[in-house]
């Protein structure tokens, strides 16, 4: 590096994870195609499906696809709002529930009994699980913000493609995010 050659700007961190939902929201993140290797020039991913990070640590933007159902996804949320200066709900189950709250109208222990205790279940004769290592259900599905802070709120089941680029990009460049008429539709 030579004196009139200006420092390289550090990269931001991001990390991404995915709690009740499809994971359709992170395909199509992936669905920038060759963009990501743009991407990849301005940011450096912390936790994410890309990097099989356990844990988020100190980054600069967090996006969560997915709502909160049970107490895993409570602790995780919680340690992305910790460790991220912005938070993205993206997708219909981070900014409303999307279909996994469809079960916010049924009692818990009716659906749970109804999947593992009764004939036509998923399991016949078997008992609901009762392990500490599998999470605590909620009683309700929660949109994230409902549960931590929430910065920016980015809909649709999933997000186009080029309205989470415009997004990130705007968003990366230090302007307010605008998506314009076309760039998300709910059909």
């Amino acid at each position: 590096m030579n004196a009139t050659t200006p420092p390289a700007k550090p990269k931001l961190r991001v990390a991404t994870t995915s709690l009740a939902g499809c994971f359709g929201c992170h395909m199509s993140f992936l669905d920038i195609d060759e963009r990501l290797l743009q991407l990849l020039e301005l940011v450096e991913f912390d936790r994410s499906p890309i990097t099989d990070i356990k844990h988020c640590g100190p980054c600069d933007l967090g996006i969560i696809e997915g709502g909160v159902c049970n107490a895993e996804n409570v602790h995780v949320l919680r340690e992305f709002r910790k460790n991220c200066k912005v938070l993205v709900a993206l997708g219909a189950c981070a900014v409303n529930g999307g279909l996994p709250a469809q079960r916010n109208h049924l009692d818990l222990r009716d659906i749970l009994e109804a999947v593992y205790e009764t004939e036509g279940g998923l399991a016949q004769g078997a008992h609901i699980p009762n392990d500490p290592e599998l999470p605590l259900p909620l009683n309700k599905v929660h949109p994230i913000h409902e549960v931590v802070k929430v910065d920016y709120f980015l809909p649709g089941c999933p997000p186009p493609a080029d309205a989470i680029w415009k997004f990130l990009t705007d968003l990366l460049a230090g302007r307010t995010p605008h998506l314009g008429h076309g760039l998300l539709h709910y059909d």
